[in-house]
């Protein structure tokens, strides 16, 4: 493995739910350690599941692996570390400071970027704090910082003064409101991050056009910010083989070819290495030690009938949502379980019926154009152009706050306006604009990765706050985005994952923040599913047989009503296409 040659001291691995990255790093570290190496396994993904694939309970705390000599692990909790970060900053103030600023406060610190800041504030210690790690020869980290993270430590320390001579306020310093002290040492862990003799970023990404674009996308929004040295990870390929007497399984091995073909030019250049798709689930010891090892021993052929799953259908939810003639639809979901064919899908499915249907986005790595490739009557499509809605709120603030400013206050400005929260913040303006519509039709809208939508909900929750302070004790109507999302009979959230166990796990996870923030999913979509599909390969048989648990765990824990989309043989892209699927036609693969 190229990744593996001579490898630095920290190791990162990132990418998408359902990569595979978990596995390969915890893989990784297990290679490491059997080689006489000391290493330390440290997963920052509010999703862990290395406990799990080790079979031990790690939690926040360095516990040697009994199984490995030479290993041990630390699961960083990010809501934990959150808390403990909002404790560290209100604390002091609290019973000194007026409660409604007190409040202000709070608020300020309750979104993803606090829990993204403080999990970075967790792990900063691992990257400088020699006394802590330093009989690790190798420190392996599941999920590295995002390039969001990174620009947030990197906003001037000017800051914290022009905020004390009370010159302006900014869309991202609640969060930054604790870091003034560990300025110093978070710049020591970027400049260690940037150092390739230090570290090494492995893109992880499976041979699928689209989470190849979202793997480039990150690749370069970490190259710009000074982390260029990286390596490709290619995970899952299924060995050609499998394909001689399995239409499916010829279909996806023709599509991870052209995939593989029309890789993006930026990620040509990276150092790259294929992992072939394995038919066990990699949970355990002699599972992880085969991930990195030779390819695939042959499966005997299998002599029994398949089971093919019997379970509702997307029609089932289609039926249910066109009764109600019009309302918000968000598909939610990690990158690369399919929320965007599935949103389209849907609102084709809606729109052929004669029903009004806006179909939209905030996804800058969904192409809904390309996926319903023609136009059709009822159905208008739009997309909310991050770039373009940020430049927008920029010019709204600079003419309005900035006015005011001088050159010195002006720039300031400026920069902040140049962080990511800006841009979560325009989003949602244009989102607000566009639910409205779902009094009189349909809205369908993929959203963006989960720690973007999640973001955006931390941003209707502060709107419908202020709103609900200002009307407080009037005599007056009034509806905010928040309350439209948290009203099942305007609102539908569908959860989108895939039938393997990170997808499930991080979309249950995703559940429970909804839920918090009073927003109950109406139903889980398990997308491109074996299980559902005829198969003939050995190795996909044994993948389906695989899938049955995960399937039974959404059905009898999480969801309240659910349905199973099928692995395609023919990529469901036009509206002909999409509407077979959303009528549940495509049960079995020709």
């Amino acid at each position: 493995m190229k990744f593996l040659d001579q490898p630095p001291r920290f190791l990162f691995f990132t990418g998408k739910g359902g990569v595979g990255k978990t596995s390969i790093a915890c893989a990784t570290a297990i290679q490491l350690a059997e080689a006489g190496r000391r290493v330390l396994l440290v997963s920052t993904d509010p999703a862990s599941n290395v406990g799990q694939v080790f079979g031990v309970d790690i939690g926040n705390r360095i516990v040697p692996l009994a199984a490995v000599s030479n290993l041990s692990a630390l699961e960083i909790d990010p809501q934990a570390a959150a808390q403990a970060y909002r404790d560290r900053i209100v604390g002091p103030v609290r019973g000194v400071l007026p409660e409604a600023v007190v409040n202000s406060i709070e608020e300020q610190l309750s979104g993803a970027c606090t829990t993204e800041i403080a999990a970075f504030d967790e792990f900063t210690a691992l990257l400088t704090d020699s006394a802590l790690t330093a009989d690790f020869a190798h420190i392996v980290f599941d999920t590295a910082p995002t390039g969001h993270t990174i620009r947030l430590l990197q906003l001037p320390g000017a800051w914290s003064g022009f905020l004390d001579e009370g010159k302006g306020d900014a869309s991202c310093l609640g969060p930054l409101a604790g870091l003034e002290k560990q300025r110093t040492q978070y710049k020591a862990a970027v400049d260690a991050l940037a150092d390739p003799q230090r570290t090494r970023l492995i893109l992880v990404a499976r041979a699928q056009q689209a989470t190849l674009r979202e793997v480039a996308r990150t690749h370069e929004e970490l190259a710009a910010i000074g982390l260029s040295r990286q390596f490709l990870v290619i995970n899952g390929v299924l060995p050609a083989g499998e394909a001689a007497s399995d239409p499916l399984a010829a279909a996806i091995l023709a599509r991870e070819q052209r995939a593989l073909a029309d890789i993006p030019e930026v990620l040509k250049a990276l150092p790259t290495d294929r992992i072939e798709l394995k038919s066990f689930n990699l949970v355990g010891l002699p599972a992880l030690k085969q991930l990195l090892g030779a390819a695939n021993a042959p499966l005997p052929a299998s002599t029994e009938t398949q089971a093919v799953l019997s379970a509702p259908s997307l029609s089932t939810l289609v039926d249910e949502i066109a009764g109600d003639g019009h309302g918000l639809i968000m598909l939610m979901g990690k990158g690369g379980v399919g929320k965007t064919t599935l949103a389209a899908a849907l609102a084709v499915e809606l729109a052929s019926r004669g029903l009004p249907v806006h179909l939209t986005t905030s996804d800058p790595a969904a192409h809904l154009t390309e996926t319903l490739a023609g136009e059709l009557e009822h159905l208008t499509v739009s997309r909310i152009d991050p770039q373009a809605e940020t430049e927008r709120y920029r010019q709204q603030v600079l003419a309005s706050k900035g006015a005011g400013l001088d050159a010195q206050g002006r720039a300031l400005l400026e920069e902040d306006l140049r962080s990511p929260c800006t841009e979560e913040i325009a989003v949602f303006q244009a989102f607000s604009r566009i639910i409205r519509e779902a009094g009189q039709k349909f809205v369908v809208m993929d959203t963006a990765p989960t720690g973007h939508t999640l973001l955006l909900l931390d941003a209707t929750g502060a709107y419908h706050r202020e709103i609900s302070r200002q009307m407080s004790g009037q005599d007056r109507h009034f509806t905010t985005p928040m309350m439209q999302l948290q009203d099942s009979k305007q609102t539908k959230v569908l959860l989108v994952t895939l039938a393997e166990t990170t997808p499930v796990l991080e979309a249950a996870n995703l559940q429970a923040d909804l839920r918090r923030a009073g927003i109950e999913p109406w139903a889980w979509v398990i997308n491109n599913s074996l299980a559902a599909s005829v198969v003939d390969s050995p190795l996909l048989r044994q993948r389906a047989k695989n899938e049955w648990h995960e399937i039974d765990t959404v059905a009898t824990r999480h969801a309240t009503r659910y349905a199973v989309v099928p692995l395609l043989a023919e990529e469901p892209i036009g509206t002909a296409r999409l509407r077979r699927l959303a009528a549940g036609q495509n049960r079995a693969a020709p």
